[in-house]
């Protein structure tokens, strides 16, 4: 390239800048390196020139030069030594400062070339750097490199290049460990490779080969360089080896020896042999062998003896033998004789042989022995034999004829009678003919032989309302039961209320009340949802499955008045109930209305919750909904008062709500302890059908009420899921802890689990709100072959520092049509719907007999009072004063209570206790009846 000299005077500046690079070490003149673009002579006449050497295109005269290539990190092995490379765009000088001195210019490989596509200059720098310059500061800090490029315009200086010294100590700082480990064991073997610059690469050999975890996952190299065995297998005995290698060397450990044995198992017993003798006394033995598994590689034989013996008697055979002849019979009619003897002396028995030979002989005794000629006996007249029999047949055939007709006419005239003797506006006998039965006690008044003793009408189902109905000998003041305004036809073509629901389209009743505001917010879940019609004379709803009902009383609803009435089971997503601090949801969520109908006398709503029986650790509230959709606290359980519109009668599974307003209730707890706990109820589902490898295992961890348990019962039937074992239940205590779920003793030989962890969990506050729906964990097992059916392990379900329950699980998966425990849980909650046609136990007209007599107070205390202390309801006496009839309160809650399992004899027994015969409570007559 052609040099260009300019010359001019130096002003001072210029004197300063040409004394400053002149003093850089390695500069040297006349090129008077590193100033890059001029070179200073001087010449006569006291006047400067300066020389530019490399001058770039005009057009490219303001660029800054970037560099195309940087110097990387290398490492010095052994003692060859390294090149540092730096190529920059556009460049007139590059020169390398290596920690922070100029490298001398003599030391440069410099190559200069142009860019065809910009025409820019484009130089290239290379220095080589030895061992003995990087020992030089060694131990004082890094050797780095670093090259400054100019143009033109300005410098720019590369990224450093650090240049370190390689190498691999020898000793390895920790080795593996040689092992024997039982089979399915886990084993870490540690490994701590040499210290060395670059930090060296670790790979692990078995018997000198590479492992692979990425092909075996049984494997397993943390990042420390330890070696993981998840579960031994027999094929993982061997010799194991650490390696570590970078660029200087590669180094072994030591070899560790792995062996993997199996303590040996006995197997089953075999059936007992027969026994040695065939006649006497003798020996059965049986036996088992260590084969389940065999001991292998060192592993414990089995414990316990392989052959059993016992004692045995085998019954001898006995050979039957002939009894004597009898005697010849006397000669009959076809003039023979008989004789017979028996195989009994002795019988055969226990294999022996039968008698040989005839049983019966005969003998023809036409000779001195027969009183008459051979043609007269053959020809003795056979109807004088028979006549006589057929007689007997014939009038005995007569006789039956004639008590059946006999029998026939009582029951019609029994039958015409009592049809004469009801009165013809009766619609229900029932009302009149159910009443108490006799319990067994002995009346101390003779009064009491008139108790009703007419077992209760179960066949009708005309109608679940019952009025007061009147005998034939109250004719003042009767109405008409079937024709009265009560019962006639609704506008919607519908009349009573059968079996606690209307008789119309369930899918029409609710698309008829969805229209209406009250109940726009519910579901359409006809099966978690009940509702009828009632007027004055009551009734009941009750969602089966779901210990849920609503227990309308008698005179609940004001005469003329027709209630359309719905309850139903709200599903938790549906609702959002808050809740804070220590609080959790108790109950089902429950929805009964319409909610602006007006009620003279409290309805009864019951409902399961899932608190613990010790009410000292809670307080309760109950919930109500308001009309804008926020929850209230209307009630605190224990501190009712007499005056407030709601009432709760907490029991040990079950709370029952009085109220006059009808709307959405959800019972509340708040722990005062962390002994409070709430009842969980555990169970085990599995599938009905397993034709894979794969066989999983749910655990369903949830609130001990009806409700979810039908939730759960319904959606497992879906999944094709079967009860593996008897639900249990678990106490779970407001102790922030988990809840850990975990599996145990499962046969390793042919079952695996694929659970990483030693357990599963379900956190505190998933369980405690209540909310959750469904909560479970899965457990998925590993069969090793699909010839394996039988299933028996251990599952754990506990609290961390608290109670625990166990499942033994005994199941054989092949078995899929074999009946679960799920089968008979489902056929006993079906039963909990309403029993027979009637909605009450005691008849209407028991009932106000009962009231009229009991709620007048008695001096001697024979009243309402002594009623409730009988059925063990005193400590509710202060709500039962209140209210303008405390027995009729009273007997709404024995029929909520005893509605599934109510027993009228102790109700009846109970009634005599108190001795109320004077008021005639029991007595109906005859003409009554």
């Amino acid at each position: 390239m052609r040099d260009v000299t300019s010359s001019w005077k130096l002003s001072e500046l210029q004197r300063l800048f040409v004394t400053f690079w002149t003093s850089v070490p390695y500069l040297y003149l006349p090129t008077s390196i590193p100033l890059p673009f001029f070179s200073f002579s001087f010449v006569p006449d006291s006047q400067h020139v300066a020389t530019v050497t490399n001058p770039l295109p005009a057009a490219f005269s303001d660029l800054l030069p970037h560099f195309l290539v940087e110097p990387d990190d290398v490492y010095i092995v052994k003692n060859k030594p390294v090149t540092l490379t730096c190529r920059s765009t556009p460049a007139t000088q590059i020169y390398f400062k290596c920690n922070g001195e100029w490298v001398h210019q003599d030391d440069h490989l410099i190559e200069r070339t142009v860019d065809p596509a910009t025409g820019l200059p484009v130089m290239q720098v290379m220095i080589d750097i030895s061992r003995q310059q990087v020992e030089k500061i060694f131990g004082l800090e890094d050797y780095w490199c670093q090259c400054v490029a100019w143009s033109t315009t300005g410098t720019q200086k590369s990224q450093k290049a650090y240049v370190r010294i390689a190498y691999l100590r020898k000793n390895f700082e920790e080795e593996p460990l040689g092992k024997e480990v039982a089979l399915d064991q886990e084993v870490l073997l540690r490994c701590h490779p040499p210290e060395g610059v670059p930090t060296a690469e670790v790979e692990w050999l078995k018997n000198e080969e590479v492992i692979d975890p990425s092909a075996d996952p049984n494997y397993h190299v943390t990042a420390d360089h330890n070696l993981i065995i998840k579960q031994a297998r027999l094929a993982d005995t061997g010799n194991y080896t650490c390696v570590a290698k970078n660029i200087v060397a590669r180094r072994r450990s030591s070899s560790a020896s792995v062996t993997v044995y199996v303590n040996g198992g006995w197997s089953t017993w075999t059936g007992w042999s027969a026994c040695s003798a065939t006649c006497g006394r003798g020996w059965q033995k049986r036996t088992r062998s260590c084969t389940n598994p065999t001991p292998l590689n060192g592993g414990t034989s089995c414990e316990g003896q392989s052959v059993q013996k016992s004692a045995c008697t085998a019954t001898c055979p006995v050979d039957g033998g002939w009894s004597e002849w009898s005697k010849w019979s006397a000669c009959g009619a076809d003039c023979t004789a008989w004789r017979s003897r028996e195989c009994t002396q002795p019988v055969p028995g226990t294999g022996g042989k039968d008698c040989q030979g005839l049983d019966l002989q005969s003998q023809n005794c036409t000779s001195e022995l027969c009183p008459q000629s051979k043609f007269s006996c053959l020809s003795v007249s056979r109807p004088t034999a028979s006549g006589p029999e057929d007689v007997a047949l014939y009038v005995g055939i007569v006789a039956v004829a004639l008590c059946l007709l006999l029998l026939l006419i009582v029951v019609v005239l029994v039958y015409r009678r009592k049809k004469e003797g009801l009165d013809a506006d009766v619609a229900d006998s029932s009302i009149l003919t159910t009443g108490f039965q006799p319990v067994g006690i002995k009346p101390t008044k003779p009064e009491n032989s008139h108790l009703l003793t007419i077992q209760p009408d179960l066949t009708t189902t005309t109608s679940s309302y019952q009025g007061s109905l009147r005998s034939r000998h109250e004719i003042t003041g009767k109405f008409s039961v079937t024709n009265g305004p009560l019962l006639d036809p609704l506008p919607n073509g519908s009349h009573t209320l059968h079996n606690g629901k209307l008789p119309s389209d369930p899918a029409e009743f609710m698309n008829r009340l969805s229209a209406q505001s009250y109940f726009k917010t519910l579901p359409r879940d006809t099966a978690n949802t009940s509702y009828g019609t009632f007027n004055f004379l009551g009734g009941r709803l009750t969602i089966p499955n779901t210990g849920v009902s609503l227990l309308i009383p008698p005179e609940a609803i004001p005469r003329g008045k027709i209630y359309e009435i719905y309850l139903t089971v709200q599903r938790k997503e549906d609702v959002r109930l808050p809740l804070a601090g220590c609080q959790t949801l108790l109950s089902p969520v429950v929805s009964c209305g319409p909610p602006g109908v007006m009620l003279t006398r409290p309805v009864i709503l019951s409902m399961d919750h899932c608190s613990d029986a010790s009410p000292e650790n809670w307080t309760m509230r109950l919930k109500k909904q308001s009309y804008e959709g926020t929850w209230e606290d209307v009630l605190q359980v224990g501190e009712e008062l007499p005056s407030d519109p709601y009432y709760c009668q907490l029991e040990a599974e079950t709370c029952r709500i009085f109220t006059e307003q009808l709307g959405r209730f959800a019972l509340v707890g708040e722990s005062l302890s962390m002994v409070a706990a709430k009842r969980l109820k555990l169970l085990l589902f599995a599938p009905a059908y397993c034709t894979t490898l794969e066989y999983s295992i749910r655990v369903y961890c949830m609130d001990d009420t009806q409700d979810v348990l039908k939730e759960v019962m319904q959606m497992e039937k879906q999944l094709g899921g079967r009860l593996i074992d008897e639900p249990q239940v678990l106490l779970f205590k407001d102790s922030y802890h988990n809840l850990r779920l975990s599996i145990h003793d499962m046969p390793r030989a042919h079952w695996r689990s694929k659970l990483l962890a030693a357990y599963q969990e379900i956190p505190f506050y998933h369980i405690w709100s209540g909310s959750q729906r469904s909560l479970h964990c899965t457990f998925t097992l590993e069969r090793l072959s699909l010839s394996t059916c039988e299933l028996t392990c251990q599952l754990c379900v506990w609290q961390v520092e608290g109670e625990g329950q166990s499942f033994s699980i005994d199941i054989n998966i092949a078995k899929v049509t074999e009946a679960g425990p799920n089968e008979n849980i489902a056929l006993k909650l079906m039963n909990t719907g309403r029993k027979g046609p009637s909605a009450f136990q005691i008849p209407y007209l028991i009932r106000q007999k009962i009231c009229s007599s009991l709620d007048a107070p008695c001096p001697h205390g024979a009243d309402w009072r002594l009623l409730a202390q009988r059925l063990k309801l005193e400590r509710h006496l202060n709500f039962f004063a209140c209210k303008a009839s405390p027995t009729s309160v009273i007997l709404d809650l024995w029929e909520a209570q005893h509605f599934h399992s109510g027993n009228l004899n102790q109700l009846a027994a109970v009634m005599a206790e108190i001795g109320k015969q004077e008021a005639m409570i029991f007595l109906v007559t005859d003409g009554e009846c």
